[in-house]
């Protein structure tokens, strides 16, 4: 990605795309240049009106939009107890019916 940037950033100050120009700015970031993808980079956009990309992808791209707010959290712990205490609860009276039974 540092290396379009870096071929914008060489198009906006209205110098020429080359991989010195590449190599230069992705020097000056205080990165390693990577020649193979310079020369790339320099290949692909031959013969490219960099202006009309722009424009094209500026109409192309969605608007951004507000990132969703997060759901709220739901305690997980008081549906637990009350699981638990429902089969307690269950359990007693299972346990009571018993009971009654063996007494008649």
């Amino acid at each position: 990605m540092e290396y379009v940037y870096a071929a914008l950033l060489l198009h906006s100050a209205g110098k020429k795309v080359t991989e010195e120009g590449i190599a230069d700015v992705i020097k000056a970031a205080g990165l390693e240049v990577d020649v193979v993808r310079a020369k790339a980079l320099v290949s692909a956009l031959e013969g490219v009106n960099i202006e009309e990309a722009i424009s094209k992808a500026a109409f192309a791209a969605p608007a951004p939009t507000a990132a969703p707010a997060a759901p709220a959290k739901v305690e997980e712990a008081p549906k637990e107890e009350k699981k638990e205490e429902e089969g307690k609860e269950k359990a007693e009276e299972s346990g009571m019916e018993g009971l009654g039974a063996l007494f008649g």
